[in-house]
């Protein structure tokens, strides 16, 4: 229940988001209305403390998604151009040889392909997931993020330009932000956080789906069961890229452009 939300809310298997995002884009259900609903919640004294600091961390990010909208109502031009005005000029890739291996999740790094695939399947991707998967593509790949957006705008059921431009230009480290350096996200390191028993990754990657939970991850391509023949270990992709040196790389470039 909504108890859970802030406990759980990046748990890409049991998916405690409210599944809003579809009514708030077309009207069905107001802001407003989702928030008056929220706030009655809190005015009840009989809510416990776990599930009144769910409902706080929910209108906060209620909050964030109207200050997109008014982000771009006031600065209409951030549809194609950073908010921040020194990064206007950095030189993104408009393409990669692994770009069609993010577009159809076909990466190698398990949790980035299982969002893209719950996307292809559902018009939809669990919030957290889209933040890994964002961050693959901008500094995985260095590929720009009017790409990605682009290619989401395409898929998902929702369609709000602002919050798209808004989301991706916070992951990109070039939006409404005051950190120094962009947050670049481990999909390993999230996999093994969020969902620890890969059963999310394994719901969406039919050639994880009956591997040991070892493989599942995509990597002991050489645990005693893969040997045996039981399992078809070669099926799911190798990792395109070395995160590690990709985001090493990125950083140093994104230093250095920042310095000059």
């Amino acid at each position: 229940g909504a108890a859970r939300y802030a406990a759980e809310a990046n748990v890409p298997a049991d998916d405690r988001t409210s599944q809003l995002s579809p009514h708030l884009s077309f009207g069905t259900i107001s802001a407003r209305a989702v928030a008056r609903a929220a706030r009655d919640r809190l005015a009840d004294p009989f809510v416990l403390s776990e599930e009144r600091f769910s409902f706080r961390i929910f209108l906060r990010a209620l909050a964030h998604r109207d200050f997109f909208l008014q982000l771009s109502w006031f600065h209409p031009w951030t549809h194609d151009q950073p908010l921040q005005e020194k990064m206007r000029g950095y030189a993104w890739a408009l393409s990669h040889p692994s770009l069609d291996a993010w577009r159809y999740g076909k990466t190698g790094y398990p949790l980035v392909d299982a969002g893209i695939r719950q996307l292809h399947a559902t018009g939809w991707m669990h919030p957290h997931v889209r933040a890994v998967a964002a961050s693959w593509l901008c500094f995985d790949l260095g590929v720009d993020w009017r790409v990605g957006r682009d290619e989401w705008d395409r898929r998902l059921i929702e369609d709000d330009p602002a919050i798209a431009t808004g989301n991706w230009q916070w992951i990109a480290g070039i939006g409404a932000d005051m950190a120094q350096y962009p947050r670049i996200y481990n999909p390993e390191r999230q996999l093994r956080r969020y969902d620890p028993a890969a059963t999310y990754v394994r719901r969406w990657i039919d050639e994880l789906r009956h591997l040991p939970i070892d493989a599942r991850y995509g990597r002991a391509k050489d645990s005693p069961q893969l040997a045996l023949g039981l399992y078809a270990g070669a099926a799911y992709a190798e990792p395109v890229v070395d995160h590690a040196a990709a985001a090493r790389a990125f950083l140093r470039r994104y230093r250095a452009f920042r310095s000059s």
